[in-house]
């Protein structure tokens, strides 16, 4: 090997020495810092979740207060009593009577941090009446919801019977809130109730009655032009199963003397004993698909019958053992 080729060699040997020192050094130095530097973003990104998370937390905290002070108590007792209070009010609020509606509560039905209460409302009035309950109850503030709306024909023009169900939740645990004095964001003079003024004026829900035949000059008119209200037990209906004080009333209504009489636990009612309201929910008879949410319970000697709210004493059924309620169920 000559000087030159000596010389080359040389060269090489150095420039491979080179990079075997600058990989080297890759390993030895620049490795641990791009893993610190991969670490240092790890935490970056770790932290940046945390914040988030945090503000998440304290946002929905934030929306959780709010929602719980427009509920109507921490406890379940006291949300039914204020629930249902609030209820009592709104229907006197629409114009309607207090005592042409029954209330009977149901729940709580448990759900993921929170408990479900309610009302089943049911009851008679005039449609202007029943519109501004319905309004009242839509723009309350409080937290609340209403489903399974049922409007029908009452038993005379511009008379409805409504039936609803009227939901509130208690937020368990509840947060710690001070509760006001909510107002409702419309009354019945905004201009939002005048929006359903259409639905009285064009009374929607009466029955279509056929013009009757008009009477001829010179005849006596028809025999049926005018037809006596029956005396018998079709003539009286139950019109309301409310409860006063604790105590159920029976609102019975004469429709040949246009008069409403109230019965209590007791009282003698055609031909038996009034012994009792039932208040469970149950399938309408006639109508499966249906639920009745009260009935009166008579005795007639040693059996027990049955009239639902809205028929008439005539339509009174007689109940199996397995139909009566608990109350009255004979311990074996």
């Amino acid at each position: 090997m000559n000087q030159r080729e000596k010389l080359l060699a040389g060269i090489i040997g150095g420039v491979v020495g080179l990079f075997v020192v600058i990989y080297g050094l890759q390993v030895v130095i620049l490795q641990p810092v791009r893993e610190l530097d991969r670490r240092i973003a790890g935490t970056k990104e770790r932290l940046e979740k945390v914040k988030t998370e945090r503000r998440n937390y304290f946002a929905a905290e934030d929306r959780l207060r709010a929602i719980t002070a427009r509920t109507f108590a921490d406890t379940i007792d006291q949300a039914s009593a204020r629930s249902g209070e609030m209820l009592t009010q709104q229907i006197i609020a629409a114009g309607l009577k207090e005592t042409s509606f029954t209330r009977t509560p149901f729940g709580p039905n448990t759900l993921r941090g929170a408990s479900e209460i309610g009302w089943n409302v049911q009851g008679d009035g005039a449609l202007s009446n029943v519109v501004n309950l319905v309004f009242l109850l839509n723009e309350t503030p409080w937290l609340q919801r209403t489903e399974g709306l049922v409007v029908a024909n009452g038993d005379a023009p511009g008379v409805v019977r409504v039936r609803f169900r009227y939901l509130t939740l208690v937020i368990d645990p509840a947060p710690d809130v001070t509760r006001t004095n909510l107002v409702a964001r419309h009354g019945l003079d905004s201009p939002r109730r005048h929006l359903l003024n259409s639905i009285v004026s064009r009374d929607i829900l009466r029955p279509y009655i056929r013009r009757p035949p008009a009477a001829i000059p010179g005849q006596p008119a028809s025999a049926n032009s005018k037809r006596p209200v029956p005396v018998g037990p079709e003539n009286f209906r139950v019109v309301s199963l409310s409860e006063w004080q604790g105590r159920p009333e029976i609102h019975i209504r004469d429709l040949a003397a246009q008069k409403t009489m109230v019965f209590r636990p007791g009282d003698e009612l055609a031909g038996g004993t009034v012994v009792m309201v039932d208040y469970r929910p149950l399938p309408k008879p006639g109508n499966s698909l249906l639920q009745s949410f009260s009935r009166l319970i008579l005795k007639v000697e040693n059996e027990y019958w049955a009239v639902e709210r809205g028929r008439t004493l005539a339509d009174k059924r007689r109940l199996t053992p397995a139909e009566l309620p608990p109350e009255l169920v004979r311990p074996n």
